[in-house]
């Protein structure tokens, strides 16, 4: 406790010293329109440190497009689309899922903004869209619906209703 009342003090008398500065962003600031992006899965890097315009992520907290100097943050992944918008003017579309790991726990994955236009998304496991048939993602969420929807075990039917929700959303991207 003494301690605590001698970091008060120290506070009041230094208070530069404690607080950290903040920084502030204007609009008439000279800045990059480009996006450092690193897109990492467990046994391939994606890009690695290349300059991009915009990445559109699918977050938990909603669909978000990270441009350069946008707000730092770290956002928890769900299934669907990562779209990333070169400098090209071209794009390449990534479907990212969860997996059903061990013990049924979820993995996922993450998208860290830095304060200094950088981006870095780890993902347990992603594919480009081009390799989906929309055909088989039809056939297979008949299958999901069927089991989701019966007679199984607990575990048979939570499995199918996250299969079904990452069919589905594949199925949106796919459109």
């Amino acid at each position: 406790m003494n301690s605590l009342r001698i970091a008060r003090a120290a506070a009041r008398v230094r208070p530069t010293a404690v607080r950290p500065a903040f920084q502030r962003r204007g609009y008439a600031d000279a800045v990059s329109d480009k996006i450092t992006l690193t897109l990492a899965l467990p046994h391939q890097s994606i890009y690695k440190s290349t300059d991009v315009v915009q990445v559109n992520v699918p977050a938990e907290s909603g669909e978000m497009g990270i441009l350069a100097n946008h707000v730092p943050s770290i956002e928890q992944l769900k299934p669907g689309l990562i779209e990333v918008i070169e400098e090209s003017g071209g794009s390449k579309q990534f479907f990212y899922q969860k997996l059903n790991g061990v013990n049924d726990t979820v993995s996922g994955g993450f998208a860290i903004v830095q304060p200094n236009s950088e981006l870095s998304i780890n993902a347990v496991e992603g594919f480009p869209l081009e390799d989906f048939s929309a055909d088989a993602v039809r056939a297979q969420i008949s299958e999901a619906q069927k089991i989701a929807g019966g007679s199984g075990s607990e575990q048979d039917i939570a499995e199918a209703k996250i299969e079904l929700e990452v069919l589905e959303s594949l199925q949106a991207s796919l459109k």
